[in-house]
């Protein structure tokens, strides 16, 4: 039987303290928090990062995840990844990695929920073109991060913890190496940089499987050094990953290490690059990123010149008080655009430029 908690130790203070023991020496503790920039009282239940996975899972924008593209657009197949998917199955490969380490298990799983909430429609596609029509340095991670300080609850934010925050903004690599050199690339926690390893892998997979599914590229077109290395489907492929990094992790020099084994990482290197050249960049994946670069222009330039019709869909979103006039016009219409689903923008885009017909 479980011994009963004494009166002076809440739930959380019991298992902050079991951390201690079990933990590596280069986990972050949930007690070591470096706290929220909005000071508030702890939970008597659940410690920091638990809190912080309760509010990124109720809030508004992982709920949308559901309707966002991970590659194909606005996928009617029921096999095809979404952005909702693609977050969950992130979330098991990092959990997985950081309790194989004995890292903290909570942290990781809330920087990995939250990682893509601020990814726009249309996947990546929809993220060039509001490079392209609002900003150069707009990016998935920092609206990502936009979105759980300033666009939730109303304009209060998640008032999530620093190690949460930091996490979501540097899980990115974009078409850089898997694993940087530069420290200043990488988050500031080990929990941290294990999602952003889980991240690419867990796309690596799932976007060459879906590819393969939608008949963008064929099974014998993936280089035989990736199949001999990885595996020949899914599991093989991330399990090799996993069990890879796990393995070949180590400290160094005071703080963990994550690392793969130069053969691993040279075949994920080489199914990376024949993804970007034949999948993200093949012809009808670019034929849909094209379409989807019109609606969400259109759309873009109509909320800028219809102020009513901007403030009537920022109360929709549930943005109204989240999206204050002292900001930019440009940088409230990102907010908006950024936040809807694929279905959304089309089924507006319908609703405001195709004619509707006289009964």
């Amino acid at each position: 039987m479980p011994t009963a908690l004494t009166h002076t130790m809440t739930i959380r203070e019991d298992f902050e303290k079991r951390e201690y023991s079990f933990m590596s020496p280069f986990a972050c503790l949930s007690a070591k928090t470096r706290g929220r920039v909005h000071p508030e009282a702890p939970c008597p239940v659940r410690t920091a990062f638990q809190l912080d996975k309760f509010r990124i899972v109720y809030s508004n924008a992982f709920r949308r995840l559901k309707y966002k593209t991970q590659v194909f657009l606005s996928p009617l197949g029921d096999q095809y990844r979404t952005r909702m998917t693609h977050t969950l199955e992130v979330a098991q490969i990092a959990t997985t990695i950081a309790r194989a380490m004995r890292l903290n298990e909570d942290l990781t799983e809330a920087i990995a929920l939250a990682h893509d909430l601020g990814h726009p429609p249309f996947g990546h596609g929809g993220e060039v073109i509001l490079k392209e029509i609002y900003s150069e340095t707009f990016s998935h991670h920092a609206q990502s991060l936009r979105v759980v300080d300033i666009l939730e609850n109303k304009g209060k934010g998640l008032n999530l913890t620093f190690e949460v925050r930091d996490g979501i903004l540097k899980h990115s690599k974009g078409y850089g190496k898997v694993i940087p050199e530069d420290p200043d690339e990488l988050p500031c926690t080990t929990e941290g940089r294990v999602v952003r390893i889980a991240d690419i892998i867990a796309y690596l997979n799932h976007d060459l499987e879906d590819a393969v599914r939608s008949g963008v590229i064929r099974k014998d077109q993936v280089p035989d050094s990736c199949v001999r290395v990885l595996g020949k489907n899914h599991l093989e492929r991330a399990t090799t990953m996993i069990m890879d990094i796990i393995r070949m992790s180590a400290p160094s020099n005071g703080e963990f290490m994550l690392n793969m084994s130069d053969e691993v990482y040279g075949a994920m290197s080489e199914l990376r690059q024949f993804l970007y050249e034949n999948v993200y960049r093949a012809e009808p994946v670019h034929r849909e990123f094209v379409k989807a670069k019109k609606i969400l222009s259109e759309l873009f330039s109509c909320f800028m010149a219809d102020d009513a019709l901007f403030k009537k869909e920022c109360e929709h979103m549930g943005l109204g008080k989240a999206n204050p006039p002292s900001e930019s016009r440009e940088r409230r219409v990102c907010d908006l655009i950024a936040s809807m689903t694929d279905r959304f923008a089309l089924a507006l885009y319908h609703k405001i430029f195709f004619p509707e017909p006289i009964v």
